[in-house]
């Protein structure tokens, strides 16, 4: 047999020999560490790019009237800069096309993981992949030459030419792949004894896949839905083809609106001087789209690990 070398510590040592320093396993260590530390530096330059601008823009206008004014007129001679036009804006399109998308995608999700075959499996995970690749502002040109006509031709709606619904069906058609997949994946990790303790108690394929399956993978579904909705919140091409620039507090999502990220990508475009009260608001608005996506990832990770909790 082989000898084996064993470290045998020295008799009244209270600890064992350091090992040898594996150069190796530093270099990855340090490789990694300069990763994370990349991310979290990248950031804090946006939120400082952002954060400082807007305190500038707060020194001329008040906050108060910023948060509660209901009138964007920013670009006007008489300006008003009322944020809630644009955040109920933002909040509308992210609602309706979550409708579209949580259903369709945990559908989705359900058939690839519990019905489809792994040959059906395999030829449809790419295809509906696809379907995310495909670029936004063609969807948003697709939102408003075909749905917008074909609701007010077809389906007999009056809406207008750059309408909330049209965009809001086409940005749900386009967060299911992001949901379905991200659920799948949550749906495959359920342990097998489960949905076999299942059929031992004489359920059907429907009750193990919606009384079973989906509550186990309950945690990373909500992950999903979070993800889907944040995506909808931070859309820009879509909205600004399809929706429209007209700023207004509405919930008929037939009229014509802005969102936050529309109102962004529409003014940014070089035409507002750097350094005037206009050029401040959209670093403003974009600090206030970062907060509300703050607290929804925080609220998702809350809900996340509650969950989790109950079916781990």
């Amino acid at each position: 047999m082989a000898s084996v070398d064993v470290t045998v510590a020295r008799p009244g040592a209270t600890t064992l020999p350091r090992r040898r320093i594996r150069w190796g396993e530093q270099l990855v260590h340090a490789v990694l560490f300069v990763a994370a530390a990349i991310s979290v530096l990248t950031t804090l330059g946006i939120v400082l790019s952002l954060l400082l601008p807007a305190l500038e823009f707060f020194r001329e206008v008040s906050p108060v009237d910023f948060f509660t004014g209901t009138t964007w007129a920013p670009l006007f001679l008489d300006a008003h800069f009322g944020v809630l036009p644009l955040v109920v804006g933002t909040l509308m399109i992210s609602f309706w096309s979550s409708l579209v998308a949580f259903p369709l995608g945990v559908g989705v999700a359900i058939y690839l993981s519990e019905y489809a075959a792994p040959r059906a499996t395999a030829f449809l995970k790419p295809i509906l992949e696809i379907l995310a690749a495909i670029p936004t502002v063609v969807l948003g040109y697709f939102a408003l030459t075909f749905v917008t006509p074909f609701l007010r031709d077809q389906v007999g709606l009056q809406v207008e030419i750059f309408n909330a619904l049209s965009a809001s069906l086409v940005l749900g058609i386009m967060l299911i792949p992001t949901i379905a997949t991200l659920s799948e994946d949550a749906m495959a990790a359920v342990p097998r004894d489960l949905r076999d303790g299942g059929y031992a108690l004489g359920a059907d394929k429907l009750q193990v896949s919606t009384k079973i399956v989906v509550p186990a993978a309950i945690s990373g579904i909500i992950a999903a839905f979070v993800l889907g909705f944040s995506r909808a919140v931070g859309e820009t091409m879509i909205v600004l083809i399809a929706a429209g620039q007209l700023a207004q507090i509405t919930f008929d999502p037939r009229e014509t609106i802005e969102t936050i990220t529309a109102f962004i990508g529409a003014t940014g475009n070089g035409d507002v001087p750097t350094g005037s009260i206009e050029y401040k608001t959209i670093f403003a608005v974009g600090l206030t789209l970062f907060v509300m996506t703050l607290v929804m990832n925080l609220i998702s990770i809350r809900l996340v690990r509650k969950y989790r909790e109950v079916y781990e």
